[in-house]
């Protein structure tokens, strides 16, 4: 547990799950995160990170004081971590990162979480379903998209993947939550 750190009455509301601590790492304190992500900009840039272990479902705030990569890891000091004993005891901890802090990204680019929900619509305005995640295979994003009404454990049965480049997407509209894709019904 993490001690001499109160916590904040109440958690916001766009908070997003961005990594676990996978363990302690050195001697004084520091924990290792291993982001959900292949960038680590959301972590690196917030202030204020919340906590939740895996024996409590209750939502803590702690503050970082300093953070870096480390390979494929972030690696953190955190305000009331003293030791390694007290790094230790947060592995498994879930960090989540308030949405506003996430850095803005330049004109074209989305964050996965903003693209899950949004309809599919092809050129010919014929509905394609929803964004139910996306996966990554190296040279691009894929969307998955199926109907709402597919359940989870059938999405790879019924889904679309449809790659994530210019020459499929046509335009992501966040406003009225439409992705444009060149796509048929029959693909």
């Amino acid at each position: 547990m993490v001690t001499g750190v109160l916590a904040k009455t109440g958690a916001p509301e766009d908070l997003v799950l961005v990594g676990y601590i996978s363990g302690a790492f050195g001697l004084q304190g520091w924990v290792k995160i291993r982001p959900y992500s292949s960038t680590a900009d959301a972590l690196l840039s917030a202030k204020t990170w919340w906590l939740e272990s895996p024996q409590q479902s209750e939502v803590h705030d702690v503050d970082r004081m300093e953070c870096k990569i480390h390979g494929e890891d972030v690696v953190a000091r955190l305000v009331g971590v003293a030791d390694r004993n007290a790094a230790e005891a947060l592995k498994g901890t879930t960090v989540k990162i308030s949405r506003s802090h996430f850095p803005a990204l330049p004109d074209g680019e989305f964050y996965w979480l903003d693209l899950i929900g949004l309809s599919v619509e092809n050129l010919q305005g014929e509905s394609l379903g929803l964004v139910r995640d996306l996966m990554d295979n190296g040279a691009h994003p894929i969307l998955r998209v199926a109907a709402a009404e597919v359940p989870e454990s059938e999405l790879s049965k019924h889904e679309r993947l449809i790659p994530f480049v210019d020459s499929f997407v046509k335009e992501v509209d966040q406003g009225t939550r439409k992705i444009t894709v060149d796509w048929g019904l029959d693909y």
